[in-house]
């Protein structure tokens, strides 16, 4: 997604709508990166509820935020931009159980 917005964006869609682009890449890429830490923590701990919930957490705040901002970029589509909000706090509720699943077993 970044190179598509890099190479296949610039220039053709407004700076503003761009840098939406590029913030959901970037929320995209670093979640991506906690929901590979959470499988790896999967398999040393198990599936604990814990794992699962930030895992669905990260899953879906990625579809909901990257893609509202990605929707909203490449169309210009207003109504979705309350959308990214919603996925924020599916980011945050990941976080907060990915932290509550550490410190329960370290």
């Amino acid at each position: 997604m970044g190179a598509f917005g890099a190479h296949g964006l610039r220039g053709k869609i407004d700076d503003d709508l761009l840098h939406a682009f590029e913030t959901g890449v970037t929320y995209q890429l670093s979640h991506s990166l906690a929901l590979f830490g959470v499988c790896i923590l999967m398999q040393m701990w198990g599936e604990k509820t814990a794992l699962q919930f930030a895992g669905y957490g990260f899953t879906i705040g990625i579809i909901l935020f990257s893609g509202s901002l990605y929707a909203l970029s490449l169309t210009g589509v207003k109504w979705f931009g309350p959308v990214t909000p919603i996925g924020g706090i599916a980011l945050i509720a990941g976080w907060a159980a990915l932290t509550y699943a550490v410190w329960e077993n370290a």
